[in-house]
């Protein structure tokens, strides 16, 4: 949770990730018209910590590779899953065969 400017707790918002690049859009349009980034971050409702987070890791993407990115994220933790329960499988197999179960 994070501290709100009057120290009250706020609620952690989930954004997607076009949600997050329409908003790194209109920080950058903030910031060429002469904004700081505390006051464009602040008037997009995030803190600086997350600005910089989210300009970090969706800087110059458009929404659609953002969308890309998350899917194959997704895919591949999945994918992971898989691979570990087959690898427990081989283990087991393999112990069964030895004469061990």
């Amino acid at each position: 949770m994070m501290m709100g400017e009057e120290g009250t707790l706020m609620k952690r918002r989930r954004h997607t990730p076009e949600q997050i690049i329409r908003k790194l859009r209109e920080a950058e349009r903030m910031l060429g018209e002469g904004k700081t980034i505390p006051e464009a971050a602040k008037e997009l409702g995030i803190s600086e910590q997350t600005f910089h987070r989210w300009r970090n890791q969706y800087g110059g993407m458009k929404a659609q590779d953002a969308k890309r990115l998350k899917e194959l994220e997704r895919e591949n933790s999945s994918l992971k899953a898989i691979v570990a329960d087959q690898a427990l499988e081989v283990r087991a197999l393999k112990e069964v065969a030895r004469g061990n179960w």
